[in-house]
Parts: C-alpha cells; structure tokens; sequence
C-alpha cells in the first residue's frame, strides 16, 4: 500500500467552526497543537485507504474542500451520498457490512480536494481539548441528517421535484446567494444525479428540461443556477426557511454574494 505525500496544516485555522467553544489563550494553544495531516485527491476512481494508509484507530477523515460521491449497493441497486466541506469520512468501516450483503467501498471524486487526516495521534491532542468533541460529533450527526434528507427526497412521485429540491439541498450546503439566484457551483452529470434521486439518466435529462423552461433550474456551464423561492418541501425537511433571506442554520445555509 502507498500512502501519499502530505502536508500539515492548524485544521482550527482552515475550519474555525469546530473552535465554536474555545477562546483566548485556550483558542490560540489549541490552534498550536491540532496540527493535522492532509492528503489531497483528485478527480477518478478513488481508493481511500490506498493513498492515506489504513487507520483503523483513527477519528477518522475531514474533508477540507472537495467532492465525493459515495455508492452503496445491495441486491444490484445502488444509492449514492454526496459528499463535500465539512464531512467527515471513516472510509475503513466499509470492511465491517454487519448483517446485510452491501457492497461497499465505490468513491468517486467529482471535484479534486484535501483531506485532513484525523489519525491516532491527532486523537491524543484532541484529548486535551474536550470542548471540541461536540462540534466534530456534530459533523457525523449532520451528515446523518442530509442522508434522511435524501431518503425523504426519494419517495416524492415526480423525478422534477426530487431533481428540483436535491440541489436545493445542496445549494443549502454549497450554494452562494447572487442577485440572478442562488448559485451552486457543483458540477454533476446527468447520470450522477439519477443515481442521487433513484431514476434513470434520460429521465433525470427531461426533468432538468421542465425545470429549465419554468425558470427554476439552468445549468450555465459554470455552475447550477437556481432561481425563485426554494421548494416547500425543502422546508419540510428542516434544512431551510422559506423567503427571500432564507439561510440554513446549521451549515453556514446559502452564503451572500453580491447583497
């Protein structure tokens, strides 16, 4: 196995909100000490443990900046997670599928990134600072959320509406508010998203269609842009508030641009 080469960097300086609880001297030593090893990845076919070196004692990986998607399959059938910035990944779990026959372990990277490796050693800093475990747990909780999200995605009967209210979904995550919409500069293919919303690929192609020609959705080559008030479904999801100033509450939600 052939670990890449890495840097380091102060993971409190790159990502302040896991320092929610600390301040002062206490912030400034805990910078100084939660130094973390990073591991970049590029856009492929992807084999976690292959470049970052088996971790079985480990926190685990925090995705710095990036994409990923992730399949799971059983039966022949496969569901897909998106993820990006500020999730955290424990891909050695997948050795473990427990009671079912999943078949696990299909990364694919659709944006090149970095990953702060939060290994055994990492995990003995970390001990000294306790008021860092709950923002890191939130981490895990979140994107256990988005996953319930996704599912809830999955049973509304028209492939537009789940197309529309999953990148409402992720606009919520990586979205940036501008005065045209609310931009989400993801790229993902036609058969990317059908695998996200359970359908087949020329389906997902007429759904983008429909919500192109309502204004609601365009792709302008550069990112996905989304226009008019984001779904009501959304709402009843929990991840957003319907209105114009609408923002997420526990991910940073669409970020102004321009405003």
């Amino acid at each position: 196995m052939t670990v890449a080469k890495s840097e380091s960097i102060q993971l409190l300086r790159h990502d302040p909100d896991l320092a929610e609880f600390l301040q002062g001297d206490r912030l400034e030593q805990a910078r100084g000490d939660l130094v973390a090893r990073v591991v970049g990845f590029e856009p492929g076919n992807w084999a976690p443990l292959e470049r970052i070196g088996e971790l079985p004692k480990g926190l685990g990986l925090l995705v710095l900046n990036g994409l990923i998607i992730r399949r799971v399959g059983l039966g022949g059938r496969y569901g897909s997670e998106l993820l990006g910035d500020g999730d955290l990944l424990r891909p050695w779990q997948d050795e473990d599928p427990g009671p079912l026959p999943l078949r696990t372990g299909r990364w694919k990277v659709l944006r090149n990134g970095r990953l702060a490796v939060l290994d055994y050693d990492f995990a003995v800093r970390l001990a000294r600072y306790p008021e860092l475990l709950p923002c890191l747990l939130s981490r895990a909780v979140r994107r256990s959320r988005y996953m319930t999200a996704t599912m809830a995605i999955l049973h509304q009967p028209r492939i537009d509406t789940r197309v529309h209210i999953l990148l409402w979904e992720l606009a919520v995550r990586w979205g940036n508010v501008s005065r045209d919409g609310v931009r989400l500069p993801v790229r993902l293919t036609h058969a990317t998203l059908a695998e996200l919303v359970a359908a087949r690929r020329p389906t997902v192609t007429k759904a983008l269609g429909e919500l192109a020609d309502n204004d609601l959705v365009t792709w302008t080559g550069d990112h996905w842009l989304l226009t008019g008030s984001p779904p009501a479904e959304l709402e009843a999801l929990g991840l957003v508030s319907i209105g114009p100033d609408a923002k997420a509450s526990e991910n940073g939600g669409p970020k102004r641009d321009g405003f």
